[in-house]
């Protein structure tokens, strides 16, 4: 029996509102459970120094955690002078994630940035981050496209992660926070469509077999085809 009480594959409840900032030009807060995340999307017409007149565009993304999105207070890393390891680290995967579904050439020479502020955490982080990115990052594009500032949508298929892992010796989908620091074995998967961008996965107290794996990656479908359905039905 999962803490939550839930099926082994089913999923938390999901919800996406967007535009609930006033100034970016694509933003949403998505809620998986009990872990919500404010994401934005930021145009800018301009590019890093080493695209300037390569005619493509760019997109990079940062991360960060209010200091009571967790039981006890955190401290802010702004007031260390530097971010963690663990913060770089996960903007690093986000703004992976999402390039690997954007042509960066039809996007033109400007640059997106995808800020996701996470609210109140219970696992999988990351992996809501990703998808509320995408959201953030669907509304921005849509508005260049009504603009006229660009011909071709650079956006391909929706880019989504999901955390599964192995808990009391059975493969779960969409870890929350009691699971996720009980399992033994744990990974995020970051599809663009039908294929894999990225895949971590971890054992810690235990092992995992190719079979468990296997599962595991059906459990990811599974849960990914729900957050895109959520992720179409918030962009219209």
């Amino acid at each position: 029996m999962r803490p939550s009480g839930r099926n082994l594959d089913q999923m938390r409840p999901i919800s996406i509102e967007t535009e609930v900032t006033k100034h970016a030009e694509g933003s949403c807060m998505i809620k998986v459970g009990d872990t919500h995340v404010l994401c934005t999307a930021s145009l800018e017409e301009r590019v890093p120094p080493f695209l300037r007149n390569s005619g493509k565009g760019w997109l990079t993304a940062e991360y960060g955690m209010l200091p009571r999105s967790t039981g006890s207070r955190m401290r802010r890393e702004a007031a260390s002078g530097k971010q963690g390891g663990r913060t770089v680290e996960i903007q690093r995967l986000i703004g992976r994630s999402l390039r690997a579904g954007i042509d960066l050439v039809a996007l033109g020479e400007r640059q997106i940035t995808v800020d996701c502020d996470v609210i109140q955490a219970d696992g999988g982080t990351r992996c809501a981050a990703i998808t509320g990115g995408w959201v953030a990052l669907r509304l921005a594009v849509n508005k260049l496209l009504k603009a006229k500032d660009i011909t071709t949508d650079p956006l391909m298929d929706p880019v989504a992660a999901v955390s599964c892992g192995v808990y009391a010796g059975q493969p779960v989908l969409d870890l929350d926070y009691p699971e996720d620091s009980e399992a033994g074995v744990d990974g995020n998967f970051v599809l663009c469509g039908p294929k894999l961008i990225e895949v971590q996965m971890s054992a810690e107290g235990s092992t995992f077999t190719r079979d468990q794996m296997n599962e595991l990656m059906d459990l990811a479908d599974k849960g990914v085809s729900e957050l895109v359905a959520a992720q179409l039905e918030a962009t219209g």
